[in-house]
């Protein structure tokens, strides 16, 4: 199979080994589609589905373009479109204090001499104000009248399809049947409803734009509204803020009304909303934008004015018909989300298209390929109609029942639900995911709503790279280069350091300094690094030479500065770090008392180490190893102290082995090294790898939604499939909002993730977990199949387009449990960067070219090269 000959061979001519297959269009246009004669059962289709309009804001239905948000609710008298846009509270700040030196010195006296609850009380003196706060925009509403009351509940249907973004709602009133459908248009910055009935001239129904902010809303001719607001220039209620005249970021949003032209009338009401009588069809397009100028420009300063650059997106698109706003929104949509499919199923019956799926890989692939024209290149399966078909199971009902069937399929739903949700709130020109991606209801949300750096932002990202979605990424290190600005001055100040830093809660300010109130929360100094090190592993996925040297390394080169700075000599030859937090987690200090503040947490050390390691690889890539930065970093590197292990068997969180008085506690910090770092892995520290399994054993398996998905990622790391797999199991639990006191983690009706309440980030730490499960990849050249596969419970399955390090591309089938097929492909690297494939202890050596794909079988014997 190695000659050039076979090398060479075209993928249209190739054959399975059980089955034929005919391709369905000619080779020039469509090289890569395939059909099956095998009649098989269908999957579940990727919807989340409801038999009723929504009840609470976890009932409704998310989309987005990256900026606007909104939660669609699905009335039938009355509907809701609940809207988020760029909008926070406050204005650029200062994160520099200049008595923080002062401080500093005074707290870290007190923990030279093991003072440590003495230490915390000082170290109050180092926070800052809080964060700014994120906020919502209004509601589109909707009143279709008291004659909808009469909707037959049995015709009520209400969807998100995740193949195409797109809300679907239907119920029938008698005899008329009335269909809504709801995207948001990343291509056109709006966001689209059709709403129509099946009988003409029946359709009649009032708009109108409300907001809970400061606002003014008014028509605009005969078929626009206009809401123009402003966010506080300060929280609220005023916390650390002395200018209470602050003006803060401007808003609007314009409402464009279209009706068939056929039939019916719009009518002014009250100045305030429009009334549509009689149409066939109406389509309502929502443009709305902000004064936000980036996070060093004043509101005040700002020469966006939002009410203009709305209208003109209104006005670039006053002549585009409904079938282009749609098929332009599924195009762009699906360019990301249909690169990765996922399969599982319990019987090999039911898996859907077992065959097909070894070559749905290659079909992601090309249709993403920038050698081929995407438009000649649309590819779908169709399957034959199964008995259930039509019998719409509500989500929250597939949720409920998950503890005892345990149905694969809703797995893989939230698997693709979570790349949905990245897709939908993180875009190229949006800003950075927070705590609620881009939904929010509230005023003063939990937390604030903001990125939150000690766990919450990094999650919310994991799957961006293994998901095969580097592209969401880029808000994230635009995040990370205003982090950086702000961030020189509060090293330069506050700790008379180089670099940058950034702690442990940020907005869109890029806020940098401390937290307010307790340090066990507020003072942690490693925010900036751990995003650091997204900086390289997205080089290690892509092999974007480009963007290491002109974006990631001069990033890096200022994290790593103040590390350089911020690390300080002992007697004992190691480095340590002082003062030091294990985020939000306290220890009993030796003299009984409870204390939070101390030195050289494990998870310094893990997020240091691994940012040294990243810069050294960078440098190595660049040319620039020789570097006196590099050298300085390759010395201090070596003296970082080494992951100790505790008494009792877990690994040791902080430098000491104090007492931990909450052993359940929802952080993992101190196992960062294992996952999302590298410094911690089965080869490398097996007795580490132990004590971190117990450190799990003993956190136990209830927690925050985020808490039990990084339990997932991390068991997965260890290739435990069964305890990740329970894991799986304790998030899938249905949350009452009525009563979500009572609950830990879980799954809302609408499959967002509970603390609770509602926090985005474990949606995106499940997606991430599980592509975990299923394949992993080494800076050190290994790639592992099937890792943490709980093969008595997903016995069959399939998915292709993973990504892994080195520019690979996975997809792989299995069957009873055991790896069936496995297609592995480089588009672009000019290196081989995985040389080992490994796969149920089985290693062997692997080669890979850019431009084929290599297809192995059980026995990791190479069977097929296919020319791309």
């Amino acid at each position: 199979m190695g000659s050039e000959d076979k090398k060479k061979e075209n993928v249209v001519t190739g054959q399975c080994e059980e089955e034929e297959w005919e391709m369905v269009s000619p080779p020039l246009e469509m090289p890569l589609r395939w059909r099956s004669d095998q009649n098989d059962e269908p999957s579940e289709p990727l919807k989340v589905q409801f038999p009723g309009p929504a009840k609470h804001w976890t009932d409704a239905m998310p989309i987005g373009n990256g900026r606007l948000g909104a939660m669609v609710w699905g009335g039938v008298q009355s509907e809701t479109l609940q809207l988020n846009d760029t909008l926070w509270t406050g204005v650029p700040g200062d994160y520099t204090d200049s008595q923080a030196p002062n401080v500093l010195s005074q707290v870290r006296e007190l923990v030279d001499k093991g003072q440590y609850p003495e230490a915390t009380k000082a170290a109050f003196g180092l926070a800052d104000h809080p964060s700014d706060v994120y906020q919502l925009l209004g509601d589109i509403k909707l009143e279709f009248g008291d004659a909808h009351s009469a909707y037959a509940t049995e015709t009520y249907e209400r969807e998100l399809d995740l193949n195409t973004a797109v809300v679907k709602v239907k119920y029938a009133v008698g005899e008329v049947e009335y269909t809504r459908e709801h995207f948001a248009s990343n291509p056109h910055q709006v966001i689209v409803t059709r709403i129509s009935a099946s009988k003409l001239g029946s359709l009649s129904f009032t708009v109108s734009l409300d907001s809970r902010m400061h606002h003014h809303s008014s028509v605009n001719g005969k078929n626009q509204i206009i809401l123009q607001g402003s966010c506080p220039g300060k929280r609220k209620p005023p916390k650390e803020y002395s200018n209470d005249d602050a003006k803060g970021i401007q808003f609007s949003a314009i409402i464009d009304v279209r009706i068939s032209e056929e039939a019916g009338v719009i009518q002014l009401l009250d100045n305030k909303k429009l009334n549509i009588v009689g149409a066939n069809w109406a389509i309502l397009l929502l443009a709305a934008s902000s004064s936000f100028n980036g996070p060093f420009t004043k509101p005040s300063d700002s020469t966006k004015d939002p009410t203009s650059i709305s209208l003109a997106t209104l006005s670039s698109i006053k002549d585009t018909p409904y079938s282009q706003f749609y098929m332009h929104h599924i195009d762009d949509y699906q360019k990301l989300f249909h690169r990765v499919s996922l399969q599982i199923s319990r019987s090999s019956k039911n898996s859907n298209h077992t065959h097909i799926k070894k070559y749905e890989a290659i079909n992601n692939f090309v249709n993403n390929f920038p050698l081929y024209n995407r438009k000649n290149l649309p590819y779908k399966w169709e399957h034959k109609k199964g008995d259930n078909d039509g019998v719409v199971v509500s989500t929250a009902d597939r949720i409920k029942s998950f503890k005892t069937e345990e149905d694969p399929s809703l797995v893989a739903l939230l698997f693709q639900y979570g790349r949905y949700l990245l897709i939908s709130c993180s875009r190229f020109g949006t800003q950075v995911a927070n705590l609620q991606g881009i939904w929010n209801k509230d005023i003063e949300p939990p937390w604030d709503g903001a990125q939150h750096l000690n766990i919450n932002l990094q999650m919310n990202y994991w799957p961006s790279l293994p998901c095969n979605l580097s592209e969401c990424q880029e808000p994230l290190f635009d995040y990370i280069s205003s982090l950086a600005i702000n961030g020189s001055k509060t090293s330069r100040v506050n700790y008379e350091a180089s670099g940058w830093v950034a702690h442990q809660v940020s907005d869109i300010w890029a806020k940098t300094s401390p937290d307010r109130g307790d340090p066990v929360w507020a003072l942690w100094q490693m925010g900036g690094a751990w995003l650091a090190t997204h900086l390289w592993e997205h080089y290690a996925f892509t092999m974007d030479k480009e963007f290491l040297e002109n974006k990631a390394y001069p990033l890096l080169k200022g994290c790593a500065s103040f590390l350089l700075d911020w690390l300080l000599d002992t007697p004992s030859g190691y480095l340590e770090t002082n003062p030091s937090t294990s985020p939000e987690h306290a220890f009993i200090a030796p003299d009984g008392r409870t204390a939070s503040v101390s030195y050289s947490t494990t998870m310094d050390m893990a997020i240091i180490r691994e940012v040294f390691k990243s810069i050294i690889s960078a440098a190595k890539v660049l040319g620039k190893g020789e570097d006196d930065l590099i050298e300085k970093v390759r010395v201090t590197e070596s003296k970082l102290p080494p992951y100790k292990i505790a008494r009792d068997g877990s690994v040791m969180e902080w430098a000491q082995d104090f007492e931990d008085p909450d052993v359940h506690h929802r952080h993992l910090s101190h196992l960062f090294g294992l996952f999302p770092g590298h410094t911690i892995s089965l080869e490398r520290n097996p007795d580490v790898c132990k004590a971190a399994a117990y450190s799990l054993y003993k956190r136990g398996e209830e927690g925050p939604g985020w808490s039990t998905t990084w339990k997932m990622a991390l068991r997965a790391r260890l290739h435990d499939s069964e305890h990740a797999y329970r894991l799986v199991k304790v998030l899938i639990n249905l949350v009452d909002p009525d009563h979500e006191g009572d609950f830990e983690g879980g799954l809302y009706s609408n499959l967002f993730t509970a603390h609770p309440p509602f926090q985005i980030d474990a949606n995106f730490g499940f997606s991430a977990a599980i592509a975990e499960m299923l394949v992993q990849s080494t800076e050190k050249g290994d790639l592992i199949l099937l890792p943490a596969l709980p093969r008595d419970k997903w016995p069959h399955g399939c998915f292709s387009g993973l990504k892994a390090r080195g520019g690979v591309t996975v997809g792989i089938c299995w069957r009873e449990g055991e790896l069936h097929e496995a297609g592995i492909w480089a588009s672009d690297c000019k290196q081989n960067a995985l040389t080992r494939l490994h796969y149920n202890g089985r290693i062997v050596p692997m080669s890979l070219d850019s431009g084929y794909m290599y297809t192995f079988n059980c026995d990791l014997k190479c069977v097929k090269i296919l020319a791309l």
